[in-house]
């Protein structure tokens, strides 16, 4: 069986902030980094979300839902600080006309600098640690040097500030690895990747493989035990059996159920789903492993059509990560 045709899943919205700016430095650029620390009212954006803005002009990420960007754009092409600073938008109802806040919300943004090695080796160890999928903590102080610690996984808030130095809390981004090639798996890949996870597609089978025309979606062609083993077997990764073939999906099945995956699921029927389960009991898998095992996956919308079940699958997989970040911070 040949290796996979693309080695790794197309980069979210956070490794591609983290790759801009990882590029900016490297021209000699100097990169300020916004991260919104806190929020009061509606928000288009969780806590911990960020734009990183070069003195180019060029940015990648987001805070908003497009109007603040402008604004910060607007403030470091005039006068980039050198030191973090706190920026905070809809205090005033003037602030909240000028810059559209939904519902009378607030915002509250840290604007770092990073220039020079010392901006590039933070960023490029940051990018290290997540692509090695571990969880870091950024501290970054007022007054002085930012710090990154890789440290386990630890509950509580994702980004916090004691007066002295804000507290970031970063885990790996949340992959999925699809299992068989089909209609549904195109728009769970979609809109999956829509929805900020890491999509890659396994399909050993040839025929199936051959007849995937959907080149922006990695393709792996290894078998699912063995892909899950190596690459996603972590608790910041999905398992989703989508080929309606026990030769396959229960392969992968029984390694998912082995592994620390957050969320492991299987289409087909209710029938199909009873049918599967007594298959992996039979192999040797207790109850308490099959207990974890979702199927027929994704939420009773119910649905029916290849986008539909799409539908239910992804909203299934962001209640799953949510609950994933709350019981250990992330984002």
């Amino acid at each position: 069986m040949s290796e996979s045709s693309v080695a790794h899943s197309v980069a979210t919205g956070r490794q591609m902030v983290i790759a801009r700016m990882s590029e900016w430095l490297q021209a000699g650029q100097r990169v300020w980094l916004c991260t919104i620390v806190e929020t009061w009212g509606s928000s288009p954006r969780p806590v911990g979300s960020w734009l990183a803005i070069a003195e180019s002009g060029h940015w990648s990420g987001s805070v908003s839902g497009g109007c603040l960007e402008e604004d910060l754009l607007r403030r470091t092409a005039e006068d980039g600080p050198d030191h973090p600073v706190f920026v905070d938008y809809g205090i005033t109802d003037d602030d909240r006309d000028h810059f559209q806040l939904p519902c009378g919300g607030r915002i509250r943004l840290l604007v770092e600098p990073l220039q020079g090695q010392s901006g590039l080796d933070h960023v490029n160890a940051l990018a290290g640690a997540l692509r090695d999928r571990e969880p870091v903590v950024r501290r970054v102080p007022l007054n002085g040097i930012v710090a990154l610690e890789r440290a386990a996984v630890r509950a509580g808030k994702s980004v916090s500030f004691d007066g002295e130095q804000l507290v970031h809390v970063l885990q790996p981004e949340c992959r999925l690895l699809l299992i068989g090639a089909g209609e549904v798996a195109r728009y769970v890949a979609e809109f999956a990747t829509a929805a900020e996870f890491a999509v890659t597609l396994c399909e050993p089978r040839e025929t199936f493989a051959s007849g995937w025309s959907y080149d922006q979606i990695p393709l792996d062609r290894r078998l699912p035990d063995d892909l899950i083993s190596r690459e996603f077997g972590d608790a910041w990764s999905g398992i989703l059996a989508l080929a309606h073939d026990p030769r396959i999906d229960d392969m992968g099945l029984l390694a998912a159920l082995h592994s620390n995956a957050f969320y492991i699921g299987a289409m087909g029927s209710r029938k199909t789903s009873e049918a599967r389960r007594e298959r992996l009991a039979s192999l040797g898998l207790d109850e308490a492993a099959l207990g974890r095992l979702r199927a027929p996956i994704g939420v009773d919308i119910p649905s029916k059509t290849p986008a539909e079940i799409a539908i239910s699958i992804v909203a299934d997989l962001i209640s799953a990560r949510h609950h994933l970040r709350g019981a250990a911070s992330s984002l």
